[in-house]
């Protein structure tokens, strides 16, 4: 089993030949598009469609390509530049058909027989969402040359904001018991067993900061400013707006959803003060206490363990799903484990070329990277429900984005808790689920809280480290109440993030929550349904490109917008928290 991904099934360097067949493709096929665009008056209405849709298969999966490489390497090694340096190279040449787009953009949704081509040609029929969604998404269009202005102006913006920080992050030098480590690695010590580990990490965590703070709160006041800006030019009434228009989501299901989470708030804040007193604190849980394992929670796994682990849970639900495990740990898929240079955190990417996906962990040998190699590739399981659509109706909102991966992740660690065979075994698996839970719940709230806080002050001030760090501890006293010791809370939350960082795509923290409760409620389901679910599962995951996310989830039967849904999965969470309380006492 390889420790590192192989990037092989795209290229074998930027020096392959057909990584430079590829550029030189993507310049010939951004041509087409041009050329398009001009002739777009003189055709019929009909074949501008279809030649609209064969020149954005053909350009996106160029762009797929290339673009998924230099992503890979940048996230494997943050100092490759020539990765970093291409990535920039690929960017200029997309928005060099910025404007062209924006102007098929504008013809097609302008045509009132657009419904009637699609519906006349079962040719269409699978490009029916994304056609639909064109004619939608005009009203936010700006002018084919504001389109390229900003396309070409992002590069050095937002997106170059995102590079440094992310860069910062990911190179600066943690000074630990006498040496240097990196931040993944000092993170990851929130895990240990040892309560002087993770106290000591935690502070060292927190001084590391204090080398980078200034320079990635500049990219964050100049991410966030370049969102509101543009949200005031397309249109959007605010960057949440926008947030959830993007998610093809209605305000009413956020609603129902944080409405449900603050009214179960207070449960959390039990669990909180419950493991706090466990440990032997009496003013609410310790920040660097949050992922204190308890239990009998002193076994490290090997990677080999961890795929003997999955493999065996998920065989029992279905076998596209062990057997995509096996692939993704045989073929060298995932890279492992935390270096210099690498990006912290984990993530999937799907390479719709391939019909594979590469996941990136900082695996450390606790259960809990079991659990996150559960998630990510879960998420590479959603890739491969939507890869049988076309590439251009493969692409997902954010809210669906954690559907997948959180049931992964109900799965492994239900199963794990009905297997124990100790009371020390299962407080360890229940608590490290509670946990989990707090996160998509507590500090998903504050995240939530803290990014509105933000958008809402920038526009009139400049947010420097020490007031962004003010708005992130408000919003935890608020999200966490007295079950954290508020004089022991995490400022820098919003420089280790890396969600905060991008200019296309704001708030991506409420779709957690959203995964989180919504997989909780088809885990119901499965329990109740056995066998015959799995297919309508599928169906569902399938469906999620290509339909706004209400209507994907009516497919299980399901009303987002309805309160009482949502209530349903925290007071499985509840339960587990009285559990918990019993277990500790």
């Amino acid at each position: 089993m390889n420790d590192t991904w192989d990037l092989s099934i795209l290229y074998k360097g930027f020096d392959d030949p057909a990584f430079t067949g590829d550029m030189a493709a993507l310049d010939a096929a951004i041509r087409s598009m041009n050329d398009l665009a001009a002739q777009a008056a003189a055709l019929p209405h009909a074949d501008l469609v279809h030649r609209y849709v064969d020149g954005q298969l053909q350009l996106t999966t160029l762009i797929s390509k290339l673009f998924i490489f230099c992503s890979l390497r940048t996230s494997a090694n943050t100092a490759d530049n020539q990765a970093n340096s291409l990535s920039d190279q690929i960017s200029a040449k997309i928005s060099g058909c910025a404007a062209a787009d924006s102007s098929l953009r504008h013809t097609l949704a302008a045509f009132d027989d657009l419904d009637a081509i699609i519906d006349a040609d079962p040719a269409l029929a699978e490009y029916r969402y994304l056609l639909r969604n064109i004619r939608r998404d005009s009203k936010y269009l700006l002018s084919d040359k504001e389109e390229e202005l900003f396309a070409r102006m992002n590069i050095s913006g937002a997106s170059a904001w995102e590079s440094l920080r992310d860069n910062l992050t990911s190179s600066v030098k943690v000074e630990y018991n006498g040496g240097v480590t990196n931040l993944s690695a000092i993170r990851n010590l929130a895990y240990d067993p040892d309560p002087a580990v993770r106290k000591s990490a935690y502070e060292a965590e927190l001084a590391c900061y204090d080398k980078i703070k200034d320079s990635v709160a500049f990219a964050l006041n100049s991410i966030k400013l370049q969102v509101i800006n543009e949200c005031q030019v397309r249109g959007y009434a605010s960057p949440l707006d926008k947030a959830l228009y993007q998610s093809r989501m209605k305000r009413e299901t956020l609603e129902a959803l944080l409405g449900a989470m603050d009214e179960y708030m207070p449960k959390f804040w039990q669990y909180l003060r419950a493991k706090a007193k466990a440990l032997g604190y009496e003013n609410g849980l310790p920040w660097y206490e949050l992922f204190a394992p308890m239990g009998k929670s002193d076994k490290k796994y090997t990677t080999q363990d961890a795929k003997d682990y999955l493999l065996n849970i998920f065989g029992g639900f279905d076998s596209q799903l062990h057997d995509m495990v096996e692939r993704a740990f045989d073929e060298a898929w995932i890279d492992f484990y935390p270096r210099n240079g690498k990006v912290g955190g984990a993530f999937d990417c799907g390479v719709p070329s391939a019909r594979q996906s590469r996941v990136l962990t900082n695996f450390d040998g606790a259960f809990g990277d079991i659990v996150t190699l559960a998630h990510e590739l879960g998420h590479a399981f959603h890739d491969q429900q939507v890869f049988t659509h076309p590439l251009i109706c493969q692409e997902y909102s954010m809210p669906v984005a954690e559907t997948a991966s959180t049931f992964n992740e109900v799965l492994t660690v239900t199963a794990a808790i009905q297997a124990a065979e100790s009371k020390d075994e299962k407080l360890a698996l229940i608590e490290s689920q509670l946990s989990d839970a707090c996160q998509i719940i507590c500090d998903i709230y504050s995240r939530f809280l803290f990014e509105s806080s933000v958008f809402e002050a920038r526009p009139q001030e400049f947010l420097d480290a020490d007031r962004l760090c003010q708005l992130m501890l408000e919003a935890q006293k608020k999200a966490y109440g007295d079950g954290l010791d508020q004089t022991c809370l995490h400022p820098y939350m919003w420089l280790c993030k890396g969600h905060y960082y991008s200019g296309s795509l704001s708030f991506y923290n409420f779709p957690y929550a959203f995964g989180g409760l919504f997989a909780r409620g088809l885990y119901a389901k499965y329990q109740q349904e056995g066998e015959k679910f799995v297919p309508l599962y599928k169906e569902m995951l399938h469906a999620t490109s290509v339909n706004d996310v209400e209507d994907t989830a009516k497919i299980a039967g399901i009303d987002l917008t309805d309160k009482a849904f949502w209530r349903q999965g925290l007071q499985s969470l509840a339960d587990e928290i009285d559990l918990f309380c019993d277990l500790v006492k």
